[in-house]
Formats: C-alpha cells, sequence, structure tokens
C-alpha cells in the first residue's frame, strides 16, 4: 500500500509528520521534533507519517535512512501507514511545477551575486534580477525556476510561537522551486507531500519558521490547504542550535529511555517517573504532557529575547 492508498483509506481528523533529511542518524534535538510530533498526533487520537526528505541526493549520508528507521523503533516512536521518501515523488512534484507553470521565471543569478546584491540592498530576499528576462550576459548559464511571489498578506497562530503575520514579497522574495542541476527545491516538495498526506499540523523546530511564510505562499498559488503549524523552541549548545552541522552527537539506542526523559525535559515535562522501556514512559507522556505549557514557556523566553 502506497502513501496516498493510505490516506485515502483513513481519515482521522489530526494527521501529523516527522520528516528528517537522512544527512546523518538522529540526535537528541530531532528526538525532540519527532517526540513533539508523535504526542500531540497521540493525545489527538490521530496519525503520525514519517517522511524521509531525501529529494537532494547530494546530501544524502549512506546507510542514514536505515539509521534513522532504527533509533524511531528503538525509542518506541512508531509510524503510521508506508515511510514516504521524496525520492520516489518526482512526478508529484513535476506536476506541481506544470500547474504553476505561467507563474513561474528563469533566473541565472549565482549564489554569490545573489549574496552580493543582497548585502548592497540590505536585506536577505531574491532582487528581483531575472523577473524581466535574464541578462544578456546570462544566456549561457543553467537556469532555475522561481516563484513570481504574490503580493498578499500572510497570518497563522502559530501553537507555541503565537500569532504571526507576514508580507510575502518582504518576507522571502522569489522562491526557487526547481535549481538548475533539475532538483525540486525543499518548499515545493513539502508543500505537496503534506498536502498529499492530508497532513493537518506540522510540528517542528524553531529553526524551521523562516520557511514557513514560503510555503504558505506556495499552498496558495497550488489551491492547497493550509495545515496549522507548530514550532517548538530549539535545543542549544555553546550558543548554537543542537544539529548535524554544529557536530550534535547520534542518539545512543542502546540508551532510549533516557533518551525519551531529556527530550521531555525539553518539551517542558520534567519529572516523569522512572520506567524500564520506552513504551511505558511514552504511555504516561502521552497522558501527562500538557503542549499550552510549552507555548507559555515559549513565549516568555521570546519576550526575555527582546527585552536583552
Amino acid at each position: 500500500m502506497d502513501a496516498q492508498e493510505w490516506h485515502y483509506r483513513q481519515m482521522p481528523d489530526y494527521i501529523g509528520r516527522f520528516a528528517p533529511s537522512p544527512t546523518g542518524p538522529l540526535h537528541l534535538g530531532s528526538l525532540v521534533s519527532a517526540l513533539a510530533g508523535w504526542l500531540r498526533a497521540r493525545q489527538a487520537q490521530g496519525e503520525w507519517h514519517l517522511r524521509i526528505e531525501d529529494v537532494d541526493p547530494p546530501r544524502i549520508a549512506a546507510g542514514s535512512c536505515a539509521a534513522i528507521l532504527a533509533s524511531l523503533d528503538r525509542h518506541g516512536l512508531h509510524w503510521d501507514g508506508p515511510v514516504v521518501y521524496q525520492s520516489q515523488r518526482q512526478e508529484a512534484y513535476a506536476a506541481a511545477i506544470q500547474q504553476l507553470e505561467l507563474q513561474l521565471f528563469r533566473c541565472s543569478c549565482t549564489r554569490a551575486e545573489r549574496r552580493a546584491q543582497q548585502e548592497q540592498l540590505g536585506h536577505t530576499r531574491y532582487p528581483g534580477t531575472c523577473r524581466a528576462g535574464i541578462p544578456a550576459t546570462h544566456t549561457n548559464r543553467p537556469t532555475a525556476l522561481r516563484l513570481h511571489t504574490p503580493a498578499v498578506q500572510l497570518e497563522i497562530d502559530d501553537v507555541w510561537q503565537g500569532p504571526q503575520t507576514w508580507y510575502l514579497p518582504d518576507a522571502r522574495g522569489d522562491v526557487v522551486v526547481q535549481r538548475s542541476d533539475g532538483v525540486y527545491t525543499y518548499p515545493l516538495a513539502v508543500v505537496v507531500d503534506d498536502a498529499t498526506l492530508g497532513v493537518t499540523e506540522v510540528v517542528r523546530g524553531f529553526d524551521l519558521f523562516e520557511e514557513t511564510p514560503a510555503q504558505l505562499g506556495l499552498q496558495q498559488v497550488l489551491n492547497l490547504p493550509q495545515p496549522t503549524y507548530a514550532h517548538h523552541p530549539l535545543l542549544m549548545q555553546d550558543g548554537q542550535k543542537l544539529s548535524k552541522q554544529n557536530l550534535a552527537a547520534p542518539l545512543d539506542d542502546t540508551q532510549a529511555v533516557q533518551n525519551l526523559r531529556l527530550a521531555l525535559r525539553a518539551l517542558g515535562l520534567a519529572h516523569a517517573p522512572q520506567f524500564d522501556r520506552p513504551t511505558e514512559l511514552l504511555d504516561w507522556a502521552r497522558r501527562h504532557w500538557d503542549p499550552l505549557a510549552l507555548r507559555q514557556h515559549t513565549l516568555s523566553l521570546l519576550e526575555d529575547l527582546y527585552e536583552t
């Protein structure tokens, strides 16, 4: 049974997902995201799906897909339905590109050129260099496809970050939907896949918060449903987010209960009883975790940040 068949067979009120990139094994920060999403889904008596975001082949680390699945299983975080692999979803992304055809333009700017233009203009948005056509000096370059961003204002009430408003052109500019090497980009793949699974809520770390406006814009132009969003606070190490790029230690799957206890502390559930098995701890957490308390904690952290 493929993911789409599963989606049409079962339609719970809540559908969530965990979508790691196979660039290495899971670390504690990854576990926090997975656990937050799992708890939200299980408390709602809904589904929690697993999607491997392997849309960018050069970034894939050998063996990481199997390691991610094994690690989630050892920690008792069992998903619903088949695992979705973005590498097997190319036809769906191509169909979305075709649907957007009249709203796309080709861009020949290099990363260095964009960075120089952005520094000159004082912002990180795409400056619109190729909107009216590729410059004559760039005609022999490979080109990416960009979405001509609509001039709309977007609003959401993030579960943990509170109300947010963006004017889309100022937030992200003209987002790339297909790179010059033919690879479909993260924003496009994410919104297409979330819609196919029927995702009702996106639970993920605050490091992906800035991706939200581009995804909301793509949902609008593709006429896709908009899920709610829940961006949890990040684990920090030496002033930086805990991540693979910052050499975060991989999870020790033999210490699953202790790992889960640490992840629960990050989610505001600090005093869990001692359990021998992950499933026992997860069952207790499902009954005792208050996600609204995490929102209060997150908003308090944001207030502290603004005051300093």
